[in-house]
């Protein structure tokens, strides 16, 4: 290895070393309480040495952002690539959504955050995680389309509209804030319960075919889906009718 490509390997190592050290930080504290120079002692460098890779702390923010979407980007694009039925994927999709949510919730914090109106539009990294993003929502809408061709979803609805209905009911539903699970939990159900239902739910509306044959999540097990027979609430008895 010359000298030249050396350099490279390890410029390319500290640049890492510094965005690790930045989410270690940024997971464990809110953005405000994170600082350049807290950055710089947890990588042990000069905080100029910082400047030299990162503009500011946005940019170095929304690296680490682009990191947990990369991640969600591959769970679709595993779900995409099964040999299964377009509804199936569909519900796949969801599913990988529920677990992103449950195995990374820092990168899903730090998505969610980015998209408040505290960033600039500015940012160089802005439009990058919104096409990582919108990838997300294209193979969730590829799947839709899929499940037309293939008569497992209704022919009469539109693959983006529905691929939108379904991301933001994902983003809603399968990453609830804590304050939201709480209230659940309170009438006696847990999330995993309620994230079951909300399947249960929507499946039905965009499954093809007569009521007697419509694919229910019941059927997806085979294909890897789970969420699929939430129990009765405990603790709350059965009303009378």
């Amino acid at each position: 290895m010359g000298i030249a490509d050396r350099r490279q390997r390890e410029k390319e190592q500290r640049k890492t070393e510094i965005i690790d050290a930045a989410e270690r930080l940024f997971f464990s504290r809110s953005y405000e309480d994170v600082s350049m120079e807290d950055i710089a002692r947890e990588v042990e460098l000069n905080k100029a040495t910082i400047y030299l890779y990162f503009k500011n702390k946005e940019t170095l923010f929304a690296t680490i952002v682009l990191r947990g979407i990369q991640i969600l980007k591959e769970k679709y694009t595993e779900c995409m690539e099964k040999q299964v039925p377009g509804i199936v994927k569909v519900a796949l999709m969801g599913q990988a959504y529920y677990q992103y949510a449950q195995e990374y919730p820092d990168y899903l914090r730090m998505i969610h955050f980015y998209g408040s109106e505290r960033f600039s539009k500015e940012n160089p990294c802005t439009a990058e995680i919104g096409k990582g993003y919108g990838t997300c929502r294209l193979l969730l809408r590829d799947a839709i389309r899929q499940g037309i061709d293939d008569g497992t979803i209704r022919a009469d609805i539109d693959p983006f509209l529905t691929s939108m209905y379904l991301m933001i009911s994902f983003m809603g539903t399968l990453s609830m804030e804590n304050k939201w699970k709480l209230v659940i939990e309170s009438e006696g159900f847990s999330y995993e319960q309620f994230a079951s239902e909300f399947f249960r739910f929507i499946t039905p509306a965009i499954s093809s075919g007569e009521n007697s044959h419509k694919m229910d999540v019941k059927d997806f097990a085979s294909f890897g889906f789970f969420l699929t027979e939430p129990l009765a609430p405990e603790g709350k008895k059965k009303e009378k009718s």
